[in-house]
């Protein structure tokens, strides 16, 4: 049976209305969450974490997404990778592409 761990995310204000819909937009946790759970339903791999949320330019976010994609014995020699989901004004996931694939703990050089 997997493990399924929810990703960490630091608080952030809230967004107060969608411009496309008028109606009060999610905090920026609920997208977050909302993200890893549709990347993980999508390609089958949990989320480890998130590393970053950028505003998009049509009021929607992208965000960075940790992902072990394959597990191993030592956990160092893990494989996870990155993901950029893009989230539209309402949250709803539109596009997802991986960027980076890297063993756990080691640092960008």
């Amino acid at each position: 049976m997997t493990e399924s761990r929810s990703p960490r995310t630091r608080s952030a204000p809230r967004r107060s209305a969608s411009k496309s819909s008028g109606r009060s937009a999610p905090d920026l946790r609920e997208l977050v969450a909302e993200a890893c759970r549709t990347l993980t339903e999508l390609i089958g791999h949990r989320a480890e974490g998130v590393s970053a949320v950028c505003p998009t330019e049509d009021g929607g976010h992208l965000v960075s997404v940790d992902v072990l994609e394959v597990s191993r014995i030592p956990d160092t020699t893990s494989l996870l990778a990155t993901y950029e989901v893009e989230l539209d004004a309402d949250g709803r996931l539109t596009q997802y592409r991986r960027v980076r694939r890297y063993r756990r703990g080691w640092a960008d050089g």
